[in-house]
């Protein structure tokens, strides 16, 4: 197996981006079409709206297309019965009542920030620890189920049904010095549960914060070959560097088989059909044909007596005019790649190690679902693999093949208009980390040689480096 080095050489070598002879790749000027991330579908918008485009390859009838599961995504469901009949059934409990409630313009959630902040773009899963007697559960669900409340917290129900908890967040602190005495405050957030609506959790009762992700760039995710994202993996640091970056097998409800993970922050879904669909089931309260039946656990006899809107709430054809939809949210070009600031910071982001994650490129599939999406060469930075990123970040909850420590690296394009598309910075699965800088310092486990790298970097370093996730 190549070492991560030799792989970004030869990632670069075939991209026609590094020099032969053993020599170093050359980070001085950009890499030919380096600005465009998602290749032909690359969108040239860097506004509020940059992360609602269409991809910018579709043809005018696709741009209907993606504009009818645009609107099943913005536009809320109600509860049955109602004259809506194509938009009801939601509940009985659910997190909120529209996709756009947690991806506000298709971008990054945020979590509580106040007593008076609800907890819509922060989810609270949950699960209890594999038994002998639950392997066969936790082998086809990922997890084990909470028994009172199953395997995510809804804090809101339709009227009749009683919503299941409260969320609240408060912080802990403490500082982290670079080698030059500049301090950066990190804080790590603390799970404050109320109003339980129905008992008190079981004591080994496992949560897991998670906010909704940026949806951008999804449908190219999907596209790349297996065997290029297992090309990366050393599960066992077969080569020695640290990293041991592993898949997550998980199961693939339609096919009836185990698939590899791509989507959600454990890579716990293996394709995006899949990934609508528990979001509609476990965040809306709505079924599919893919996900029947209602997310009320047993003893929940008011959820399970309340009206549902047809079997299913959520059809197939309306469940694929979002996944057309989601499949082909445009990613937008990078800004100034050729900014000597930011060159400079693209070399101490691959001196640091942060590239052996954070993999810069992939060529998609040539048979994908969808032509536009087949045969573009795209920057994600992120292997789609699962990393140990140390006690920190751990939620010592498992997800099928993760552990409690692991994490499916996170693809940084797009990430440097966080603040303009979402109106906020808050990054990593929690959304604890209020500035790039305090992501990365986070970050430990298999990330702990990268991080002390930067934790070298002077005032002039951090800055470059900034720059170049910013311009991503």
């Amino acid at each position: 197996m190549l070492s991560p080095l030799h792989r970004l050489f030869s990632l670069l070598l075939v991209l026609g981006l590094g020099a032969c002879d053993g020599q170093s790749p050359d980070f001085s000027r950009p890499e030919p079409g380096e600005a465009l991330s998602a290749g032909s579908a690359t969108v040239r918008r860097s506004d509020r709206d940059a992360f609602a485009q269409p991809s910018a390859n579709l043809t005018p009838a696709q741009r209907l297309e993606f504009a009818v599961g645009n609107s099943f995504f913005r536009k809320p469901w109600v509860t049955a019965p109602a004259s809506t009949t194509a938009r009801d059934g939601l509940g009985p409990l659910f997190n909120t009542n529209a996709c756009q409630n947690c991806h506000l313009r298709d971008g990054r959630g945020h979590p509580p920030e106040g007593r008076a902040d609800s907890a819509v773009s922060l989810l609270v899963r949950l699960s209890l620890p594999e038994t002998p007697a639950t392997a066969p559960l936790a082998e086809r669900l990922g997890v084990v189920p909470e028994p009172l409340y199953g395997t995510q917290l809804q804090s809101m129900a339709v009227p009749g049904a009683v919503p299941e908890a409260r969320v609240r967040l408060s912080y802990d602190s403490h500082r982290l010095r670079f080698s030059d005495g500049f301090e950066v405050a990190l804080r790590r957030p603390r799970l404050q549960l109320d109003r339980l609506g129905y008992g008190p959790l079981h004591p080994d009762t496992r949560f897991s914060l998670r906010i909704a992700p940026p949806m951008i760039g999804l449908g190219l995710l999907e596209a790349i070959p297996e065997a290029a994202i297992l090309a990366n993996a050393d599960p066992d640091d077969a080569d020695g560097d640290g990293i041991s970056g592993r898949p997550n097998r998980v199961r693939d409800l339609a096919r009836q088989s185990t698939a590899l993970g791509r989507f959600g922050w454990k890579a716990g879904q293996p394709n995006l059909n899949q990934q609508n669909a528990d979001a509609f089931f476990n965040d809306l309260g709505l079924s599919s044909g893919l996900l029947p039946g209602s997310s009320c656990t047993p003893i929940q006899a008011d959820c399970l007596a309340s009206a549902d809107g047809g079997v299913p709430e959520v059809s197939d054809h309306l469940l694929a005019r979002v996944l057309f939809h989601t499949r082909h949210l445009g990613v937008p070009a990078r800004r100034a790649v050729d900014d000597p600031q930011v060159l400079a910071g693209k070399a101490l982001f691959h001196r640091a190690g942060c590239a052996q994650c954070h993999t810069p490129a992939f060529v998609t599939a040539a048979n994908t679902a969808e032509p536009e999406l087949a045969n573009q060469t795209i920057r994600p930075y992120s292997d789609l693999l699962l990393h140990d990123m140390g006690d920190g970040l751990a939620d010592n909850r498992a997800e099928f093949q993760a552990n409690g420590r692991e994490w499916r690296t996170p693809p940084l394009w797009g990430i440097g208009l966080t603040q303009k598309v979402a109106g906020h910075i808050r990054l990593l699965h929690d959304g604890r980390a209020r500035s790039l800088l305090e992501a990365l310092l986070w970050h430990a486990g298999e990330a702990q040689a990268a991080r002390d790298r930067v934790l070298t970097f002077d005032a002039g370093q951090r800055a470059a480096l900034l720059a170049f996730l910013n311009s991503l």
